[in-house]
């Protein structure tokens, strides 16, 4: 019966490591259909690539700097429990990989290929994973002192700040670093819309995304007998309370209404064990709104070029999930309670600072040596001439 457990545990994680595997599609595809259809092979490019330097990164620094477990040992020690080790390393790997997807959106159109690597790279074999352990395996005992202090840990279940807020709050050094795409905004004052090239591929992403979650989340319990439909529920409200808050609150506005469910959902994650589901469709409506208001505010106002808006999507949505977490978990509104709403708040600002201090240094660091940003040519080509050689649509480069 334990091998039987074990053999199922491992079943388990693994369906989760695919079904989050498949969420890289979703990234791809919600990047293809907001950027303009000259760096639409980019974008498909960017994600594959990514995935595959992350798991390079993750496999021989990431997950030992998080867990402790390196794989340079023999592959018959690697096999032991039927091989549960590795499909935990395969199903936190798509965890880490969503770091740089989430990064991608952000600096779409104007990025350099290389560097770009390079910093995904370093982000997820040394800045992700040095907040992941902290969260997730107690290292260097801060866990633990927010126990003494507030009464609980800091509850991520399902990462809203390890996962979502440090992608977002990385990201916004980048975008401010490599500056707006060229043509944005005008020095009097006006503004150059640069609308979707592909409302289907947008919500195409957006759905591959939504479905993907729901083995983010369930699948974050990483043992069978510890699953839970309350994960599952509680994901679905927060995913159709964004979706109509981003409904409302854009005016019908189909790039805020497929982005609603995925602010509902990546504000839903820390909490997602804890709220009961009336919590969880009030966190993922407030997310929802959220995140229309201040990609407007952030794009209009403070012309910030954040492309697919990951900044507010991810980070603040991602920070909000943390500290509804201390809220909605709680007791007095319906949840299962063990929260505390000080050790959320003070987790969830350590991971914005770590964010930012991390994607400060690495960006900084490669804009000053390599270079972030595409030349004024290269970027009015558009990346997929300039990088790939071909379009997404390659009648141009043929002569029949």
């Amino acid at each position: 019966m334990e091998q039987f457990k074990t053999s199922a545990d491992v079943l388990f994680v693994l369906l989760g490591a695919i079904m989050v595997l498949a969420m890289h599609a979703g990234f791809a595809f919600l990047e293809v259909g907001t950027v303009r259809k000259k760096n639409q092979v980019n974008a498909l490019v960017k994600i594959l690539s990514d995935f595959s330097m992350s798991t390079l990164a993750y496999f021989v620094i990431g997950y030992t700097l998080a867990y402790g477990n390196g794989f340079f040992v023999s592959a018959e020690q690697l096999a032991a429990n039927s091989g549960y080790e590795l499909v935990k390393f395969f199903f936190l790997l798509t965890f880490a990989a969503a770091i740089p997807a989430i990064i991608s959106g952000g600096i779409a159109e104007r990025a350099r290929f290389v560097p770009q690597l390079i910093a995904t790279f370093l982000i997820v074999g040394f800045i992700y994973p040095f907040f992941e352990g902290i969260v997730w395996n107690g290292n260097f005992g801060l866990q633990d002192w927010l126990e003494g202090t507030f009464g609980a840990k800091f509850h991520d279940f399902a990462g809203s700040v390890v996962v979502h807020a440090v992608g977002g709050w990385i990201a916004l050094p980048a975008v401010l670093l490599l500056g707006a795409r060229r043509g944005r905004y005008h020095k009097n004052g006006q503004i150059s819309a640069h609308p979707p090239s592909s409302i289907p591929f947008l919500a195409l992403g957006a759905w591959i995304l939504a479905v993907g979650w729901f083995g983010f989340n369930v699948m974050s319990a990483q043992r069978l007998d510890a699953i839970n439909g309350l994960v599952a529920l509680n994901s679905l409200m927060a995913m159709i309370g964004g979706t109509l808050a981003a409904l409302a609150a854009g005016k019908n506005d189909p790039g805020f209404v497929h982005n609603g469910p995925l602010a509902g959902l990546v504000a839903v994650c820390a909490g997602s064990d804890l709220m009961h589901p009336l919590g969880a469709l009030v966190v993922g409506s407030i997310a929802g709104v959220l995140f229309v208001q201040l990609f407007t505010i952030a794009q209009n106002r403070w012309k910030i070029d954040d492309v697919l808006g990951v900044w507010p999507l991810h980070g603040l949505c991602g920070a909000w999930g943390g500290i509804a977490a201390g809220i909605f978990g709680s007791k007095a509104l319906g949840g299962i309670g063990g929260v505390s709403f000080g050790a959320q708040l003070v987790g969830t600002l350590g991971g914005i600072a770590i964010a930012l201090a991390g994607g400060a240094i690495v960006y900084g660091l490669i804009r000053a040596t390599l270079g972030l940003r595409l030349d004024p040519e290269e970027e009015f080509a558009g990346a997929d001439l300039s990088i790939h050689k071909i379009s997404a649509t390659a009648e141009h480069e043929t002569s029949w």
